[in-house]
């Protein structure tokens, strides 16, 4: 569903993904866990949209396709949020022994 910005009340445990069109795009946490190990790709393509969603009655809708993340893009991921739960915004001290297993794609 795409809500006009400002309209979807977003919950405390949604998960923002990223913006598309400079709009935010989230997830509830349950959809997060089923797809956080895959690329989603949102197109816009003709046809009919959803009926309570913004693009109905324009003549397109949304296409979504997904692909598992390569061992590379899982391993960059799994870092961004190692970093993150430490609240660290700028690179780490280099004498982590888990920010080395994780740059090395050797963390379990």
């Amino acid at each position: 569903m795409c809500y006009p910005q400002g309209d979807y009340i977003v919950g405390d445990e949604d998960v923002l993904l990223g913006t598309i069109g400079g709009a935010p795009f989230y997830m509830s946490p349950s959809q997060y866990e089923y797809w956080k190990h895959t690329r989603l790709i949102i197109d816009v393509v003709p046809g009919k949209g959803g009926m309570f969603s913004l693009e109905n009655g324009r003549g397109v809708r949304f296409l979504t396709r997904s692909r598992l993340f390569t061992d590379e893009e899982a391993r960059h991921l799994e870092l961004k949020e190692w970093l993150r739960r430490r609240g660290r915004s700028s690179r780490p001290r280099p004498n982590s022994r888990r920010l080395r297993q994780l740059q090395q794609g050797r963390a379990h």
